[in-house]
């Protein structure tokens, strides 16, 4: 049985374990990690780290990406929630809203979707569920 001090420190080392989904691979269904994702293959549906996010070129998710951090190299179709930096690389394509703090787009990356940011995801919610017309 673990003692709580142990359970504390498998928690924690959880966070450093890397998840990777290869190319040639088709994942449909929901993921959810402590640690860093790889996701050079198919994802479709809700995918979601506390770490970092990495989507390689060969990548294709249809569905919702939520993380603190990601890199896109691959295709996106749907939405993505990031709560600190999401960097789009050259040959990311991106068909869908992003919600963002902060966003580096590399020259060649395709965005088409709208795109908030420079607050948390949960703070922009909060703005827009306020906003009256």
């Amino acid at each position: 049985m673990f003692t709580s001090k142990d359970q504390k420190i498998a928690e924690e080392e959880s966070g450093n374990f890397n998840n990777f989904i290869g190319k040639g691979t088709k994942l449909v269904g929901n993921l959810e990690s402590q640690g860093n994702i790889r996701i050079e293959g198919q994802f479709i549906g809700k995918v979601k780290s506390k770490s970092k996010i990495v989507l390689g070129q060969s990548s294709y998710v249809e569905g919702e990406i939520l993380t603190s951090k990601a890199e896109i190299d691959g295709e996106v179709k749907g939405k993505i929630k990031i709560s600190e930096l999401l960097i789009l690389k050259p040959s990311a394509v991106i068909k869908g809203d992003i919600i963002t703090k902060n966003i580096n787009v590399e020259s060649g990356a395709v965005f088409n979707g709208k795109c908030m940011m420079g607050a948390l995801p949960t703070e922009i919610h909060k703005k827009n569920k306020n906003q009256t017309l």
